[in-house]
């Protein structure tokens, strides 16, 4: 069976890339780490390039069933799938994930389709069921019986019902309003309780499978002597509509039939003849009363519509049977729910408006207007939010960026759903501005000035330049701007500080002024210019000559 189901695997898994999706099939219950598609291949992508921009797979449930091999860049199976525990209630079964490629803020839509295998036998609720009929029930009478279940899809699925054991009943099969397959009891003979008070049957149920399974149900036949009047229900159907936060223990309806007989033959009590393994979990019926109670908590995102075939019996097995549905309305009980993708903590100040910083889904679970989302942004930040595919939004960068002006920035991305009240959520992003060297250093004067006394060796003069930008961009260095050698052998500049200082002698006899450059270079090489005067004066140091 599971080398058939991996040559199932190699021949269903085909892919079809349109609009950025990819389709696949693969079998229901192979083992974990089966192949499903060769992604690396169908997308175009180097698998060095794949792995190296961070590639991942992402399922929208809280299950992962998909991984991606980081070798081969095929995507596989992350758990044995059971498409009979997933897709109970559709007919095509499909799971969706996206890969999401971080390096390069891309998603791709995978679809991947679980194919049914022949996995389950049709099989019964009851495996052994008791028929109660009145001696005079006239041949060709219907009874209608309990169907058989098989949770496979297509040709896996019920086919056929045969029934075995006596000449006195034959089978009838009806199609129901969905297709379904409804098994009747009909009277062939007529009934003699004298002669035969019980008739054993067995009622069979095949699939198509190949090879084909079946499951067995015992029907027992007890013939009653005459009672000349069934239940009859007040309602061929009953209709309700009831919001999905009811109680627990809430009434959702009750049913009513009578019987014009007395005694026994009057006295009716109900139970359920038609019901699914969900709907029996939720809703408890009184088979004294007929009334119909929820059990648990209701969930319209579970279910938003539920039958059930309610039957009433007298004490005599003569019955009636109705309809009842029971129609769930939404009620906004989910938030919406905000997931970060992708998203970068770091932006460079020169970054261009458009840049991508984040990538978010957003979805919530509700219906209608409780399920539709709006997105914005708290506060006035140079970000705005673009629509991407379906429920996906990126943050981008709405405008040129100042690290000199905003250093940091924590963008708070919320989103309210359309009810009333409104729920909302929010998530916040933190992203941190890098420099770049966008500021030269600035002197605090053009042109700086001092007096200094000649044959004085101390004395200095601070000049000092600011830099808005940070770390080394902003750090400056200060030397001479093409200074001869009469100016260099006098003075020096301290090129951490921007100290000048006196490395010679100075006598006004010989010079009583001096004028030259200097520049300030920050680490990114931006630079700026001053100009410094330092003027000389006399001491009296030389004596008269004759």
């Amino acid at each position: 069976r599971r080398q058939r189901a991996l040559l199932w695997a190699v021949l269903l898994a085909a892919w079809e890339a349109a609009w950025g999706q990819l389709r696949y099939s693969v079998p229901e219950e192979m083992p974990k780490g089966s192949f499903v598609g060769d992604v690396a291949k169908d997308l175009g992508l180097q698998l060095p390039a794949l792995s190296d921009r961070g590639a991942r797979i992402v399922s929208k449930g809280r299950t992962q069933y998909f991984a991606l091999h980081g070798k081969t860049g095929h995507l596989v199976t992350a758990e044995r799938i059971d498409r009979e525990q997933l897709c109970r209630l559709v007919e095509k079964c499909v799971l969706r994930c996206e890969l999401i490629v971080d390096g390069e803020m891309k998603f791709y839509e995978i679809e991947v389709e679980i194919v049914d295998i022949n996995d389950n036998a049709p099989s019964f609720r009851e495996a052994e069921t008791e028929l109660k009929m009145i001696e005079t029930t006239a041949p060709g009478s219907r009874f209608p019986l309990a169907e058989a279940h098989d949770w496979d899809s297509g040709r896996n699925s019920l086919q056929s019902y045969e029934l075995s054991g006596d000449e006195h009943f034959s089978l009838a099969v009806q199609a129901g309003p969905g297709g379904d397959q409804r098994p009747e009891l009909v009277l062939a003979k007529a009934l003699d309780r004298e002669e035969a008070a019980f008739h054993e049957l067995v009622l069979r149920a095949s699939d198509g499978g190949d090879p084909a399974r079946t499951g067995t149900a015992r029907i027992r036949v007890t013939v009653l002597d005459a009672n000349d009047n069934a239940p009859m229900f007040s309602q061929a159907e009953y209709t309700v509509r009831v919001a999905e936060d009811v109680p627990v223990g809430f009434v959702l309806v009750t049913v009513t039939a009578t019987d014009a007989d007395e005694g026994l033959n009057g006295h009716v009590k109900y139970s359920l003849k038609k019901v699914s393994d969900m709907a029996s979990d939720i809703f408890g019926l009184d088979y004294e009363t007929g009334e119909i109670t929820l059990l648990r908590s209701l969930d319209f995102e579970e279910g938003d519509s539920y039958e059930l075939e309610v039957q009433a019996h007298d004490g005599e097995g003569l019955f009636d049977t109705t309809e009842v549905t029971i129609s769930i309305t939404d009620v906004n009980d989910n938030m919406p729910e905000i997931s970060v993708r992708s998203a970068i903590s770091e932006i460079s100040e020169d970054a261009p408006p458009g840049t991508v910083v984040a990538l978010l889904h957003v979805q919530d679970q509700d219906s209608g207007a409780n399920g539709e989302v709006r997105c914005s942004l708290d506060g006035d930040v140079p970000f705005r939010l673009q629509s991407s595919h379906g429920s996906y939004y990126s943050v981008v960068t709405a405008r040129e960026l100042d690290r000199e002006q905003v250093s940091e920035y924590n963008v708070t991305v919320r989103a309210a759903d359309g009810g009333s009240p409104a729920l909302q959520s929010s998530a916040v992003l933190a992203l941190r501005v890098l420099d770049v060297n966008d500021n030269a250093p600035v002197f605090a004067e053009e042109r700086y000035s001092a007096r200094l006394a000649e044959n004085n060796a101390a004395g200095a003069l601070v000049l000092t330049a600011t830099d808005a930008d940070a770390g080394t961009n902003g750090r400056v260095s200060y030397s001479f701007s093409n200074v001869p050698d009469a100016i260099s052998s006098v003075f020096a500049v301290d090129s951490e500080n921007g100290e000048i200082r006196m490395v010679g002698p100075l006598d006004f006899e010989d010079k009583n002024k001096y004028i030259f450059g200097l520049e300030a270079r920050d680490g990114g090489g931006l630079v700026s210019h001053c100009k410094v005067q330092i003027d000389v004066t006399d001491e009296n140091d030389n004596a008269p000559e004759i």
